[in-house]
């Protein structure tokens, strides 16, 4: 199977789907992607901001330009 990053669109999906708090499971299975597919871009594009706390997250737009 051909290595394929999520798109903008999927990126946006995971951040509304995650401000839901539904599982990463769930997730997975919405946007058709394995589990630690959506674990690994949850981690690697976690924006954390220490002054500002409620700014932290994912956010899909900032996910995308990195």
């Amino acid at each position: 199977m051909a290595h394929r990053e999520l798109d903008l669109r999927e990126r946006r999906l995971l951040e509304d789907l995650l401000q839901a708090k539904m599982s990463v499971a769930n997730i997975a299975a919405r946007l058709s992607r394995h589990r630690s597919t959506i674990y690994r871009e949850i981690r690697r594009n976690r924006f954390e901001e220490s002054e500002r706390p409620r700014l932290s997250g994912y956010h899909g737009m900032l996910a995308q330009k990195r």
